[in-house]
């Protein structure tokens, strides 16, 4: 869409179109207009990227919402907020039943009845999914919905380059191409994403830059425990800077995790075995390399046949095949790499961030839902339950007669400038790996943080193209900045 087509003003932007993003206009009456931005085409993000599924307790006989809750307290290392992980366990079932009246298909069995799996820190088998594509299931059908709502406007290949607080709201100066506009608005959800794309190898696609948190912090929203990064233990061992991501469900269904030497091994580290929370296993494969020397590690699920794995794993099954790996006769190569964050813009139940009518949900917000570290399959969870909630408080807060932004004028924007430094982004995360990798290194963590904010410095100070390389490598720095200066501490 040209930028042109745009109205002056909206009640509601939301910034980006994963799930949290999406759900939550599913949520807003007809009467309040919203605009949806997409960095790239509408269904890429870490939300379609999402094999495992959804956690939630459906079956209370055999399931229970307490055992759900200490799960992820036990995952997150207490240090989870309690009434956010309640909020959580307690509204999503809800939530993931809704899905189903948007179309989302979940694996059901002969009677009709959905099928869940286990996955590793989970004492239950709770996790409803579509095959191993259920983010991308997900996505698509949400995707399909909003397409229908007339009081949303989608506007896809549109970054926001950069946001200011106005009276009563907010001013968002957005690119597309080489189309520059202000957009004002009432309210704004924050719902980028994650950081993948600050790490040398990540499984998230490349939008995942942490645009919407950047945005935050210059506009003094608070950040909160940006340094819980999650590496996910079996990420395909490839040479992709996008690693192929070996879902948890494919050990929660049976697969062994073996060294080098084709043993397994995790009977050394905890009692859970393979099946241990993803930090605690991931841990496990780093100390495993050292003491043998040697980061050649391995799943095996092939005694589970080769009809069965094509039928429950199809896209692992397809994805591993492409890299010369066939999953029914073959080892899986795998090693931990980034995947997830657990921190992000501070926000309450609501989804309200420390600034007035600024709201994140999704992977960029930090709820507290997650602890140190998440639960597996509890982000979708989170993406549904927090993203409706964003819309709610909003709801009421147009219901209780609140000031609307006014349509303003637009501002000449200075676009112009010398190109990025090459090798900028490249610097980044070369020392974001090094230095706060699955077991940190203190000694690379101070002169780390003193080099990122050289670079950031540079990029704040210098006159340089606003153009998506260089606004990326803005969020990239902020990013690394604030996760090394707290490591630091």
């Amino acid at each position: 869409m040209k930028l042109s087509k745009l109205k002056n003003s909206y009640d509601v932007i939301i910034v980006g179109s994963g799930i949290a993003g999406l759900y939550a206009a599913l949520n807003f009456p007809e009467s309040v207009s919203v605009l949806m931005l997409s960095k790239q085409e509408r269904h890429i993000s870490n939300s379609s990227l999402a094999q495992g599924g959804v956690a939630c307790v459906l079956d209370t006989e055999n399931d229970s919402f307490d055992f759900h809750i200490e799960d992820t307290l036990i995952a997150g290392g207490r240090k989870n907020d309690i009434d956010a992980v309640r909020t959580l366990v307690e509204e999503g079932p809800r939530d993931v039943l809704r899905t189903i009246e948007y179309g989302v298909e979940y694996d059901r069995d002969e009677a009709g009845e959905l099928i869940k799996t286990l996955e590793g820190g989970h004492s239950k088998r709770r996790i409803v999914h579509h095959k191993d594509t259920s983010g991308k299931e997900m996505v698509d059908k949400l995707v399909m919905a909003v397409e229908k709502l007339p009081n949303v406007t989608l506007s896809d290949e549109t970054m926001v380059t950069s946001m200011q607080r106005i009276t009563n709201g907010f001013k968002a100066t957005i690119m597309h191409g080489d189309e520059f506009r202000q957009i004002f608005s009432s309210f704004c959800i924050l719902a980028s994403g994650g950081i993948g794309r600050v790490y040398k190898y990540t499984t998230n696609p490349s939008v995942a830059t942490g645009d919407g948190i950047r945005l935050a912090y210059e506009m003094g929203a608070s950040i909160k425990n940006l340094s819980y990064v999650q590496f996910h233990p079996t990420a395909f061992n490839g040479a992709n800077r996008e690693q192929f991501l070996i879902s948890e469900a494919v050990r929660g269904e049976g697969a062994y995790l073996l060294n080098c030497n084709k043993e397994r091994f995790m009977d050394r580290y905890d009692e859970r075995l393979e099946l241990a929370p993803r930090d605690v296993v991931s841990r496990s494969i780093i100390m495993e390399s050292r003491r043998l020397g040697n980061n050649s590690f391995y799943l095996d699920i092939r005694y589970k046949g080769e009809e069965y794995l094509k039928k429950r794993f199809p896209g692992i099954y397809a994805g591993c095949l492409k890299q010369g790996v066939d999953i029914s006769k073959d080892l899986i190569p795998v090693f931990p790499c980034h995947h997830y964050l657990m921190g992000g813009i501070e926000t309450d139940l609501n989804a309200k961030t420390t600034l007035p009518r600024l709201y994140a949900a999704g992977e960029c917000a930090c709820t507290g839902v997650h602890g140190k570290n998440r639960l597996a399959s509890n982000s979708l969870l989170e993406a549904l339950v927090f993203g409706r909630r964003a819309a709610e408080d909003i709801v009421r807060c147009i219901n209780a007669n609140f000031y609307a932004v006014k349509e303003q004028k637009e501002e000449a924007i200075d676009y112009k400038g010398a190109p990025l430094p090459k090798g900028t982004r490249t610097e980044i995360r070369e020392i974001m790996q090094k230095a706060y990798f699955v077991i940190p290194d203190e000694g690379a963590i101070h002169e780390g943080k003193r080099r990122i904010e050289a670079i950031l410095n540079r990029l704040r100070n210098g006159k340089f193209a606003v153009n998506v390389d260089y606004c990326e490598a803005l969020s990239l720095a902020t990013i690394a900045y604030i996760i090394l200066r707290e490591a630091d501490r």
